[in-house]
């Protein structure tokens, strides 16, 4: 349910809710301080997900005002290439590129759906028949599994939204004033394979395009969605169609251009135009200076120690854990001894 400005009150960390005529209103409290001045605040929802509740605030953000010389510029256009490897691949107009990594993202999903499989199967013996109510474990075993279904979701949104900020700081900082995306949703419609159509879902390019617009929104910059075809697999020197390119970097056989899929691809969205087709009218630029990202730093799996939490002690032994100190310089190799007493062992001993 939703409530509207007007309709409820905030005061610090309580929010008075009203309810049925007749009866006395809702009182919550917010776990910390709303992070905005209460006049902007304009409506809140209140939301149950995993059987527990949240509420959501909503806020009317004012567009960044930027000194003078130093608000982005109108003229100066930057290409947005949306991906699955790399969420985001930007290129500006003078040469300067960013890159951001989807790699958190993609092992968040991969490790999700494992540990949703292993779940499966580990209760599959004890799940109710079609009809029965189920037992107390039974339902205590569903509730957990929407609340882990939560937190994953939570988990990507927070990464995605992670991507869209290091594109659009990184756009104020080379004052990029317009950012043509290539629309890929044109995929959505082609028959692929099984695996491929997982990857499509888990792709998520309406909240992308959200995410990025809104963001960029309030930085005063404008994005417009353009036509992506062929983009990273036209060549920008020759212009021309370089048949099935694999991996990341596109090699040309007619002119023996290379370079990097999604940059090209960028570099040629930022130069077409809305409505303007599949043709690119004006010389690519080509990024020079590649700045690389990564969304998703708070994901299990992305620090430091690669080891995932929701793994079990016993099935972590023996993985990549956190990094140690080398020893200390003139110390005595310890696989030096270990080969000497191995060596010496007798027949039998341990």
């Amino acid at each position: 349910m939703r409530w509207y400005h007007g309709t409820f009150t905030l005061d610090g960390r309580w929010v008075r809710i009203p309810t049925a005529k007749g009866t006395s209103p809702l009182w919550v409290r917010l776990a910390r301080d709303v992070p905005y001045p209460v006049e902007q605040v304009r409506s809140v929802t209140l939301l149950c997900e995993g059987g527990r509740l949240f509420l959501d605030v909503t806020a009317e953000v004012p567009v960044a005002v930027y000194p003078p010389g130093e608000q982005p510029d109108p003229a100066r256009v930057g290409g947005v290439d949306l991906g699955i490897i790399h969420p985001y691949a930007v290129a500006g107009p003078d040469g300067e590129g960013l890159l951001v990594s989807g790699r958190a993202i993609r092992a968040e999903h991969r490790m999700h759906l494992a540990d949703t499989k292993a779940r499966r199967r580990a209760v599959a013996r004890r799940a109710p028949k079609r009809g029965e109510k189920g037992s107390r474990r039974w339902r205590q075993y569903r509730r957990r599994a929407r609340l882990v279904e939560g937190r994953h979701r939570r988990r990507v949104r927070q990464a995605q939204h992670e991507a869209a900020r290091s594109v659009v700081s990184w756009a104020v900082g080379q004052r990029v004033g317009v950012l043509h995306v290539g629309d890929p949703r044109g995929v959505l419609d082609l028959p692929v394979g099984r695996r491929h159509n997982l990857r499509l879902r888990q792709w998520q390019i309406g909240r992308l395009l959200q995410v990025l617009t809104d963001k960029a929104t309030l930085a005063g910059i404008t994005v417009r969605l353009v036509d992506e075809r062929g983009t990273s697999s036209t060549c920008p020197a020759c212009r021309m169609r370089v048949s099935k390119p694999r991996g990341r970097t596109l090699s040309c056989p007619h002119c023996a251009f290379s370079g990097h899929r999604d940059l090209v691809a960028a570099a040629s969205i930022a130069t077409r135009v809305p409505g303007g087709g599949s043709t690119t009218p004006a010389a690519v630029v080509l990024p020079e200076v590649v700045t690389h990202r990564r969304a998703g730093r708070h994901l299990p799996g992305a620090g430091r120690s690669r080891r995932d939490p929701r793994r079990p002690a016993w099935a972590a032994r023996g993985s990549v854990g956190p990094r140690r100190p080398a020893p200390p310089p003139g110390g005595e190799s310890l696989a030096q001894q270990a080969r000497i007493h191995n060596t010496h062992r007798k027949p039998g001993e341990r």
